[in-house]
């Protein structure tokens, strides 16, 4: 089908930088991967501390609110999501041995990419009716040592759990991870690509795409999926992590007055 308009605005803007290449969503610029921080701190040492509040959030709900992106942002095909795609219980809802593998399948099935301690201020789903791909979206707030730490977490993930078996209800599935380039927004970033394939003697065994991108702006947040079992647009992709981020750091100017 042809893209319209809008998608090939999009398309054509972020060509010079799109997350993934045009043949079989390979990843682009691995090399280039960027997160902004990086640190000692070991992932099972912060999954096994107590947790505790998170911190106060800068942006009233009215504000988190506005600073969520729309299927206007992304153009046609995207629209309102009609509920939870079906591969998130089939194939999300997993597990594996590595307590870093295991804890990135929990976070992406719960959708607390930051952990459980994050507040999410406002959330937004969107769907797109060509490629029946799923994005999800959130602004949350936490600690910002916390969300670097995330952060760190997440730009290690393609040493540590670059190639891993998982089990899931649809049965035994190869998961592979590699990070992906960021658009340069907010103040610190990072985005992996991940491809979850079910083992199986068939041919037509299904393949979840995943792109995965979190940003720190501040002590906000943006944390964002976009997924499907068919081709899944890095543009836009990119398109809502630079029209978010942007979007968030303008409301967070506004402090805590009200829209």
């Amino acid at each position: 089908m042809p893209r319209s308009p809008a998608r090939t605005v999009i398309a054509s803007t972020l060509s010079a930088a799109t997350l993934l290449s045009a043949s079989g969503c390979s990843v682009t610029g691995l090399d280039q991967a960027t997160s902004a921080v990086r640190s000692p701190d070991s992932p099972a040492a912060s999954a096994t501390a107590p947790r505790t509040p998170a911190a106060a959030p800068t942006l009233t709900e009215a504000q988190a609110r506005a600073a969520l992106i729309s299927e206007a942002d992304l153009g046609e095909p995207w629209v309102a999501t009609k509920g939870f795609a079906t591969w998130r219980d089939s194939m999300l809802k997993a597990s594996t041995e590595s307590p870093d593998c295991r804890r990135l399948l929990d976070a992406l099935y719960a959708e607390e990419l930051f952990g459980p301690d994050a507040r999410t201020r406002a959330s937004v789903g969107l769907d797109d009716e060509w490629n029946e791909a799923q994005l999800r979206y959130q602004i949350v707030a936490h600690r910002t040592e916390d969300m670097d730490r995330t952060l760190a977490w997440l730009a290690g993930l393609p040493d540590k759990c670059g190639e891993f078996t998982a089990d899931a209800r649809g049965g035994a599935m190869t998961v592979k991870v590699s990070a992906v380039e960021m658009p340069e927004v907010g103040d610190a970033r990072q985005g992996l690509h991940i491809v979850l394939s079910a083992v199986s003697e068939y041919e037509e065994a299904p393949t979840l795409t995943l792109h995965v991108a979190a940003v720190r702006v501040g002590d906000d947040a943006i944390a964002l999926t976009n997924g499907g079992l068919g081709d899944v647009p890095a543009d836009a992709t990119w398109a809502a992590v630079e029209v978010g981020a942007q979007r968030l750091a303008e409301v967070r100017k506004q402090g805590r007055k009200e829209i």
